[in-house]
């Protein structure tokens, strides 16, 4: 079919270093234009970020640090990008939420005019998760094909939803999926351990989802200043951020395994501190002239210092006290 258009519309998706829409940035933008006449035009930019791309980012849409290190940052192509799209409405897939936000960040960022106060935009995800709504309800409907009666009552939920995790297994059991990295599994299967690998892509360390593990089981930190770096590695530079968040408003679940993985790092830096000590040190040669110590003269003598010690006072005691039990 063709769509009937008064003005273009430019549908667009970035790739970015991340998720964060205020702080992260467009590593890749490709923009369709799609004018009234039915003409297209395409233009695609791979953009130098300036700031490192983290691993799990690279992971999802293949593009790497050495990928952008001779590409034109965002300044450098604002312009013309603002000229391609000129008028037009916008569309993409969760574009309301993220694309554009992220996109209107980076033309404010180089003070690039780009108006979007009289334009429409099209969010297909949008027109997808409303037609096709995500309750249980619809899900009972969908798979069972039935109507779900006394809805929200919590012995006709629960089953309901059993025997729609059994008309999954049914339908998509030989099913072939393909995840964003391109590669094609069959991940619905009569098995509760694949099944749970499955619904559990993201592979949070805490339900809150404020650490993840990587692609090689470590824990990350997910958000914040730290975003992406290894928990235990920021403990050990930065010991006041446990703290920080051991005060927060965090989950007490994100707090336990926040405990779970500072008490491993001491136990490791215990044992570790007590494997040096006990390493046998090298033998000291007693045939090997040992240098003697420099004579001083007494213009060489230190001079005592002409300040007596402070006493420990209690505002002292108290001041420390405060610093440590923070």
């Amino acid at each position: 079919m063709t769509l009937i258009l008064k003005r273009p519309l430019v549908i667009f998706d970035l790739e970015t270093t991340g998720v964060n829409v205020a702080s992260d940035r467009i590593v890749e933008i490709c923009a369709l234009k799609v004018n009234p006449d039915g003409t297209e035009e395409t233009k695609t930019f791979r953009i130098n970020p300036e700031m490192p791309i983290p691993l799990e980012s690279s992971l999802i849409h293949g593009i790497y640090q050495e990928d952008i290190a001779n590409a034109p940052t965002f300044r450098e192509v604002a312009q013309e990008l603002a000229e391609f799209i000129g008028d037009a409405d916008l569309g993409g897939f969760n574009s309301n939420r993220f694309d554009i936000p992220v996109l209107m960040e980076e033309f404010l960022r180089v003070s690039v005019p780009f108006d979007i106060e009289n334009r429409f935009f099209v969010d297909v995800q949008n027109i997808f998760h409303q037609m096709e709504q995500r309750t249980l309800k619809a899900a009972y409907k969908f798979y069972c094909e039935q109507d779900l009666i006394d809805a929200h009552s919590a012995e006709a939920d629960v089953r309901a939803t059993f025997e729609v995790l059994k008309a999954q297994i049914l339908k998509y059991e030989n099913k072939e999926w393909e995840d964003k990295s391109g590669k094609v599994s069959i991940p619905v299967k009569n098995d509760i351990e694949a099944l749970h690998k499955f619904t559990n892509l993201n592979r949070t360390v805490d339900f809150a989802g404020r650490m993840v593990y990587d692609n090689d089981g470590i824990e990350v930190f997910s958000f914040g200043k730290h975003k992406g770096k290894c928990v235990e590695e920021v403990f050990k530079i930065e010991p006041s951020y446990y703290a920080w968040m051991m005060k927060g408003d965090f989950p007490m679940y994100t707090k336990t395994c926040l405990e779970r993985i500072w008490n491993r790092l001491r136990q490791n830096q215990a044992k570790a501190a007590d494997a040096q000590k006990k390493s046998p040190q090298p033998p000291v040669n007693s045939n090997r002239p040992q240098p003697k110590p420099p004579v001083r003269t007494d213009r060489e003598k230190p001079k005592e210092s002409s300040k007596a010690p402070r006493p420990i006072s209690s505002d002292m005691l108290k001041s420390l006290q405060d610093k440590f039990s923070k």
